[in-house]
């Protein structure tokens, strides 16, 4: 069973996400449409188009519409491939059914825009 959802940033999830960005030092903003997928503990998969709305050197944070909750497992990638990586929930805020999610890169990753 497969779980797509698209989530379209307005005003509000944008707010939304930098309250939660203040707990991250050094967070940046940044707009990258990725497409996060994985599988949850039952087997069922999951996928959705989001926004990557700040980030860190280990960190993304973006909007979801899926059910995930801290150490679930991710896949990011963009559409040029220059973003394929894995990461795990390290942070959700919940708000009005949406939640801002924080995910922590599984392993250092070079490729990527924020660099310290």
């Amino acid at each position: 069973m497969s779980n797509e959802a698209v989530v379209a940033p307005d005003s509000a999830s944008e707010s939304f996400v930098a309250q939660l960005a203040r707990i991250f030092r050094g967070a940046t903003p940044v707009r990258i449409p990725v497409r996060i997928s994985g599988v949850y503990a039952g087997g069922c998969t999951f996928s959705e188009n989001t926004v990557i709305e700040y980030g860190t050197p280990s960190e993304v944070l973006f909007t979801s519409a899926l059910p995930l909750e801290f150490a679930d497992k991710l896949r990011l990638e963009n559409a040029d491939g220059s973003l394929q990586a894995e990461a795990s929930v390290v942070a959700v805020q919940y708000r009005k059914g949406r939640l801002a999610v924080a995910a922590r890169f599984a392993q250092r990753f070079t490729n990527w825009i924020i660099q310290r």
